[in-house]
């Protein structure tokens, strides 16, 4: 394994090896304005949500590695207290990066890329038509973290008001993971799409108390069949199938083939178990993984 200290890097180097191992990372796509009226558009991906009550979204314009400038929007920001966040999805994302192009001050990145300016209804940057989601916030905090080059600078932005596509709801009124079809960024000129083909779920273990990893069986733990995703699926349930249950799914057809079909062969037998086991996993079905890998 490769082992670095930080502080042997060049800036430039660092930044590389930290914006592809930490990601995906949401877009802040932002649009500011200064004290004369001038509006800039800019994304950011060291961007996420930090709280609910009250809400807050936390973002950085960096310094500049290259020359320890500053961006034009965090110039604004300090100017004027507002911004709106613009949500970035997979029409918008060629428009997105065009934006970040380093106009000179007082040209507007909107009419550059392209974009549809929607005035706000409560604060004076404007919104971005095309965006899924825009969130209208107020500036609580502006936190530099230095003063070197690419030092970041928090902005903590509390959002007031949000306007959502209807477009992207589902029936009963909240957003469809699918429909947003969002976009995120990775480490040199990668993205990646939120798309139908690369979602799945994950149920959260604070609806249980799991039993947890260290609980199975030792040769259910040390299987070399079973992923390290399939034994926290196994950790996550709050007590194992009764006996009688066990009996019970002893009718089941692929079961009682391998048992038949292993018999004196205990090692191929938890081998079979353990791969149909998987299988049940890989479709969410706990309860019956548990039920295979009991009969033996």
């Amino acid at each position: 394994m490769l082992t670095i200290n930080t502080a042997d890097l060049k800036p430039a180097e660092l930044q590389n090896y930290l914006q592809y191992a930490i990601a995906p990372r949401p877009i802040c796509f932002v649009s500011t304005i200064d004290k004369q009226g001038n509006v800039n558009l800019s994304p950011f991906s060291f961007f996420n949500i930090f709280s609910i009550n009250p809400p807050v979204c936390v973002f950085s314009p960096s310094r500049r590695v290259r020359d320890n400038t500053t961006k034009h929007s965090l110039e604004n920001i300090l100017e004027v207290p507002e911004c709106v966040i613009n949500i970035v999805n997979y029409d918008m994302v060629q428009q997105t990066s065009l934006a970040s192009v380093e106009y000179p001050k007082g040209v507007n990145e909107f009419v550059k890329a392209g974009f549809t300016q929607v005035p706000s209804e409560l604060v004076r940057p404007p919104r971005v038509a095309e965006s899924p989601v825009q969130m209208e916030c107020l500036i609580r905090q502006v936190i530099p973290l230095g003063e070197n080059a690419g030092a970041g600078n928090l902005v903590l932005a509390e959002i007031k008001r949000i306007h959502i596509n209807e477009d992207i709801l589902d029936e009963s009124g909240k957003i469809d993971q699918a429909k947003i079809d969002l976009v995120a960024r990775l480490g040199g000129d990668w993205y990646c799409r939120v798309g139908v083909d690369n979602l799945f779920e994950v149920e959260k273990p604070v609806r249980t108390l799991g039993i947890g990893v260290d609980s199975l069986p030792a040769s259910i733990r040390n299987s070399v069949v079973l992923t390290g995703n399939n034994l926290g699926q196994l950790g996550n349930v709050e007590s194992l199938p009764s006996d009688e249950e066990i009996a019970a799914f002893g009718a089941d057809p692929e079961l009682r083939q391998i048992l038949d079909a292993t018999i004196g062969d205990s090692q191929t037998r938890d081998r079979e178990l353990h791969q149909y086991a998987r299988k049940l996993l890989e479709t969410k079905d706990v309860l019956k993984a548990w039920k295979v890998l009991l009969s033996n």
